[in-house]
């Protein structure tokens, strides 16, 4: 994969497209002088970065290199032999073309696959595959994809229009009979049911109807209609069983067929996708696919590199702006284009709808993984895009009664915890959509968290919100359970954000009353707040929380018991919307550093150690927590530290990228920016990677970013000064309002930290702590046996949550006659914390039994009681 095949495709590419020029390179290779803006994005994209195996955390990166267009429905793509997602760059082995494809963690799409071979039929041609050649004459560039069949001789090229997919396959003159392969039964998730028809000698038709991502319960069919350049001259099908020459229909789970023609074809192939019907497909080929490929092919072209121009960068790393217009590329795939070109599309109710003229409707939202950076991105570049989104799922609710969780296709799957679609549509609404049903959106919102979101087939938005509410968290049980572990302690972390999300959302259209509500729920991650291990920790229904320390190794599993992918210490810092608040809850500034500096000693662990995960989306913003505690040059060198786990090679990511969730952090990161709290449009900064960019909005004004000294050999990655329209600020985060208005940004770089800038408490990122508890508390040894005429002593660990709080009291109430505790008081420590020891008396007279004493905690305008249950019996000789 080397730059000049890159460089040699792009060039022909652009020729076609009417845009080439001579070629000069849009980033000098020199180090002097000032760098200049990328000119035409695409030369800087290259699809088969990201598309191999990293090391052994990382595993499958799962990008396709094939062709589409931004948010289409198709993905013209390869697959390897065995690669759940589709493609893998390291394994040689295809099993041809299919026509669905994302970044997913499970099985998914992959449907209608096809393969161009000479090799004889044999008798399992649903298990063909052909050796791939990873050379030269591999390229992917935005809208084109091409690569040789060295076995065979074939070499094939891909492009695509929004619906369609377009390929052009060259068999070799001396060689055998051209062949081509289609099987409607080989999703990758594999199929309930698939069908395929011969109609005519230039005409293939059928369907493939696929689901059980990650062994949920969803469904989908999808419907195709494939149009050949030139008449076969034989076919035939097959059901996974036998082959049936001659034969012109099949309907079984592994259906699929062939059809051949003379050696040294030249085939162009044309296949349009429907989630409503053949019809539908036939009329998305009719309207897309009629124009020649090199014309589809620099339309398409041209299409993206109009969205990719909403970005320009000028830095003097070829290499940073690869995989910086890379990352973008991929930031702009999904979600999908879901209904036909005459706006048809079935719904969450199993009913065809038309969505509005002018209008798309979306599918495949992977809410818990894209809310965080990914929604903000494409509502600041895309907002009628991004309102379109919106209302796709606001329909979606209003077909089926709850907002989708990770929808696929017309069907969620309840993959994932949280309620992440909440704050994805508010963090969409922030930077910029507003073109849908506001009330509606807010309705269904309101609806989940009071009432769980009853949707279809026993769905719920959010199952166990009876028990929530009640107690105040997610219990350790069963309704809180997460990708087979019950993960309370993440589910209470996600909805408290998702509830902030909802306050911020109300609050914007005046609901005041519910935006208090719900900013007060937003504060419920305290409740799980263990001040005995300074963690935030799982917590049975009876109020207890685990024995032991707060992080627990599993090292053969996938994380801990009470967490989403990740264990207490990944999992402790979610709490973006009320950092000071989480700040104070861990004993203060100071500690807190010393927390986060052992935290990021380590870069990408995986779930099991307590490190960062960068990786994996509850990590994602991390690195910009020292601007919250007054050492912002430590993220300068943490976001750079990560943003080096990515680079412009096939294994150049941290991990899976989750429909575009960790490109779009590194596009972020890259400028210099990141939204750290969702529901709002706060950016805080760190070092760009590139002396100059300019955010183009689509309200004609811009967000200017100037940082020279940025990029180059001997870049500078500290930030020395920052100044918002010529004013000096010493604030680590942007007005509000920039996303909006525009704004020029000026950093002053240094190679050395400074250690001065941005580090009063003035300068952190705002923190929302309205509704938040002045104190939690707990008894780690609450049953305590005494023998009558005797005393005993139990523990009450409590930590201050808000500043300015200094005073405590504990007050012990028993009900019963001859068992008596007396109150005490006290200051808490310096770091907020305190462990007061509760003298418990039992006289002579108490018989033998179980009695609760309640221990009440108090200070400033909260106050939380425990029980501690006295087990009084006779003492034994």
């Amino acid at each position: 994969m080397r730059a000049r095949r890159l460089r040699r495709a792009l060039a022909a590419l652009l020729a076609v497209a009417g845009l080439f020029v001579p070629f000069i390179v849009g980033v000098p290779t020199a180090y002097d002088g000032e760098p200049v803006f990328v000119a035409i994005p695409v030369e800087h994209v290259n699809t088969l970065i990201g598309t191999g195996t990293g090391a052994a955390i990382v595993g499958e990166i799962n990008n396709f290199p094939g062709a589409s267009v931004p948010f289409g429905m198709v993905q013209y793509s390869p697959d390897t032999v065995d690669n759940y997602a589709g493609y893998d760059y390291d394994n040689p082995h295809s099993t041809g073309f299919s026509m669905t494809h994302a970044s997913v963690g499970c099985p998914a799409f992959g449907d209608i696959s096809m393969l161009p071979t000479t090799t004889p039929l044999g008798s399992q041609p649903w298990s063909a595959w052909e050796e791939i050649a990873h050379d030269d004459t591999e390229v992917g560039v935005p809208g084109y994809y091409t690569v040789r069949f060295p076995g065979t001789g074939v070499i094939a090229e891909l492009t695509a229009t929004t619906r369609t997919g377009v390929g052009r396959f060259r068999y070799p003159r001396n060689g055998w009979p051209a062949l081509f392969h289609v099987r409607s039964g080989a999703s990758l998730a594999g199929n309930y049911a698939a069908t395929l028809q011969i109609e005519d000698n230039t005409t293939i038709t059928g369907s493939a109807t696929s689901g059980g991502f990650c062994g949920k319960k969803n469904l989908y069919t999808v419907y195709f209609a494939m149009k050949f350049s030139q008449p076969f001259s034989s076919y035939g099908t097959w059901d996974g069983y036998a082959v049936y020459p001659g034969s012109h229909s099949m309907n079984s789970s592994y259906s699929g067929g062939y059809v051949g023609f003379p050696a040294g074809s030249v085939l162009e192939v044309r296949t349009a996708l429907s989630y409503v019907s053949v019809d539908g497909a036939r009329a998305n080929l009719d309207a897309e696919g009629g124009a020649s490929f090199d014309d589809i092919r620099a339309a398409t072209s041209s299409e993206w590199n109009a969205a990719l121009s909403r970005i320009a960068v000028a830095g003097r790393g070829p290499g940073d702006v690869d995989t910086f217009y890379t990352c973008l590329y991929r930031s702009l795939l999904h979600p999908n284009t879901f209904n036909d070109v005459d706006g048809r599309y079935i719904g969450f109710d199993g009913v065809i709808h038309s969505v509005a003229s002018g209008h798309t409707h979306y599918a495949n939202f992977s809410d818990w993984d894209t809310y965080r950076s990914l929604a903000p991105l494409q509502g600041l570049l895309f907002p009628q895009r991004a309102s379109d989104m919106i209302q796709s799922l606001v329909t979606d609710a209003e077909q089926s009664g709850a907002y989708p969780r990770w929808a696929l296709a017309n069907s969620a799957t309840g993959m994932m915890s949280g309620d992440s679609v909440v704050p994805l549509i508010v963090n969409l609404y922030a930077f910029g959509a507003r073109d849908f049903d506001l009330k509606s959106a807010l309705h269904y919102m309101v609806n989940a968290a009071t009432q769980g979101g009853v949707g279809l087939d026993g769905f719920l938005e959010r199952p166990g919100i009876a028990a929530y509410l009640r107690l105040g968290y997610g219990p350790q049980t069963a309704e809180f359970r997460a990708n087979g572990r019950i993960a309370g302690a993440s589910v209470t972390l996600e909805w408290s954000v998702d509830d902030f999300a909802i306050s911020r959302f109300a609050d914007s259209l005046g609901d005041t009353a519910t935006a208090a509500v719900f900013q007060n729920r937003s504060q419920y991650w305290q409740n799980l707040f263990n001040p005995t291990t300074g963690y935030i920790s799982p917590r049975s229904a009876a109020g207890f929380f685990p024995d032991g320390p707060g992080f627990v190794a599993y090292p053969s599993g996938f994380g801990q018991d009470g967490y989403d992918e990740g264990n207490a210490e990944q999992y402790l810092r979610w709490v973006p919307h009320n950092v000071a608040g989480l700040v104070t809850a861990l004993g203060g500034r100071t500690a807190v550093v010393k927390r986060l500096d052992r935290f990021t000693k380590k870069l990408n662990v995986g779930p099991n150690e307590p490190y960062l995960w960068a990786g994996n989306e509850p990590g994602f913003g991390v690195p910009w927590l020292y601007n919250y505690i007054g050492q912002p040059w430590k993220t300068q060198r943490t976001v750079d530290r990560v943003r080096g786990l990515f680079g412009p090679t096939p294994g150049g990511a941290p991990g899976n990228d989750d429909l575009g969730a960790l490109s779009s952090w590194y596009v972020w990161a890259a400028l210099g920016l990141y939204p750290s709290t969702p529901g709002t449009t706060i950016l805080t900064v760190n070092t760009p990677l590139f002396d100059r960019a300019v955010i183009a909005l689509p309200t004609g004004k811009s967000i200017q970013i100037t940082a020279p000294g940025a990029s180059g050999r001997n870049r500078l990655k500290y930030i020395d000064g920052l100044t918002i329209d010529r004013q000096p600020s010493n604030q680590t985060f942007l007005p509000e309002p920039i996303v909006r208005t525009g704004g020029d940004l000026t950093f002053s770089l240094a190679g050395t930290p400074n250690k001065v800038w941005g580090t009063a408490a003035s300068a952190a990122p705002p923190s929302f702590g309205a509704g938040s508890s002045a104190v939690t508390v707990n008894i780690a040894r609450p049953i305590i046996g005494i023998v009558p005429g005797a005393t005993g002593t139990v523990t009450v660990d409590a930590q201050r949550m808000i500043d300015g709080v200094d005073d405590y009291t504990v007050t012990p109430t028993s009900y019963v006659v001859g068992i008596a505790a007396e109150p005490l008081s006290g200051q808490f420590d310096d770091d907020g914390a305190v462990s007061a020891s509760v003298a418990i008396t039992v006289a002579r007279s108490v018989p033998s039994g179980y009695y609760p004493i309640y221990v009440t905690t108090s200070a400033g305008d909260s106050a939380r009681t425990l029980i501690v249950l006295v087990v009084v019996a006779e003492a034994v000789e």
